[in-house]
């Protein structure tokens, strides 16, 4: 993965006088994944550096198989275990992950329209990484819902993980299918909304889990892949093989500043 500059956009507080508008007022849902699109890096690499050695013995990295990566991350946290890796360490390693550049400022300008828009993270990192991280950065309280491997340290002082959920879509990782979680979320809030859905749907994400929730948005939503990351070349590359019609609009991003313009442009045409 290319290597991105630190934002160095200042931590979000909101001022005291925002409210958030009710459910059925926001028009437009906005759905972030978390490593490489959030945060400049993947979570999981970053609390390696937490280990004595800062990187994992060979026979752990060559465990991993295919479509089982939640599988081998629990392998991971229980080798920090054992290697005595304190729950202090791996929040500090997490807290220390840079913004992916300008979405800081994505993030202030979402918050500056509130009214318009709801924020969801989903994510197949975990809840601990996720929520440590948004917590520290001040901005926790802008996203309504987080999708995520459940994860919690237990009394030993282990991070245990779980697998978010089982399904049957052949696309994805066994924990988590994207797609499954934003269409049984649409619905619900439609359900919520008093049978009003969302005018259009934005999804910002980086990688090839990142497709498939793609594949459910219309021809009103947005689907913004960072340029040249795995969602990115695997879009482009279906595209030009028509091995998938895409009935949404894809605005690639290289920083948060190029969704803002976009999302700027609209909120103008409206």
């Amino acid at each position: 993965m290319p290597t991105t500059e630190r934002d160095r956009s200042p931590k979000m507080t909101a001022p005291s006088n925002l409210t958030h508008a009710a459910p059925q007022e926001q028009r437009f849902l906005v759905l972030f994944d978390f490593d490489e699109t959030i945060i400049c890096e993947s979570s999981d690499d970053a609390v390696v550096r937490a280990l004595p050695d800062q990187q994992l013995p060979a026979w752990l990295k060559n465990s991993y198989r295919e479509g089982h990566y939640n599988e081998h991350m629990q392998k991971v946290l229980a080798y920090m275990a054992e290697q005595n890796v304190s729950e202090e360490s791996i929040r500090s390693a997490v807290e220390k992950i840079p913004p992916t550049p300008g979405l800081l400022n994505l993030l202030w300008y979402l918050q500056r329209h509130l009214q318009d828009f709801e924020l969801v993270v989903v994510s197949d990192a975990n809840k601990y990484f996720i929520e440590t991280w948004l917590e520290h950065a001040r901005v926790r309280h802008h996203f309504t819902k987080i999708f995520t491997n459940p994860a919690s340290f237990d009394a030993t002082g282990r991070l245990l993980l779980l697998p978010y959920h089982s399904h049957s879509c052949s696309r994805c990782p066994d924990n988590m299918c994207k797609q499954v979680i934003l269409r049984e979320y649409l619905a619900v809030r439609q359900k919520e909304r008093g049978g009003v859905p969302f005018h259009r749907v934005f999804y910002i994400g980086d990688g090839a889990n990142d497709i498939c929730p793609s594949l459910a948005l219309g021809s009103q939503d947005t689907a913004f892949p960072r340029r040249d990351f795995p969602m990115h070349r695997l879009l482009v590359e279906m595209q030009q093989s028509q091995s998938a019609k895409f009935k949404t609009n894809i605005v690639p991003w290289v920083s948060g500043e190029d969704i803002v313009d976009c999302l700027k442009k609209m909120m103008e045409e409206r």
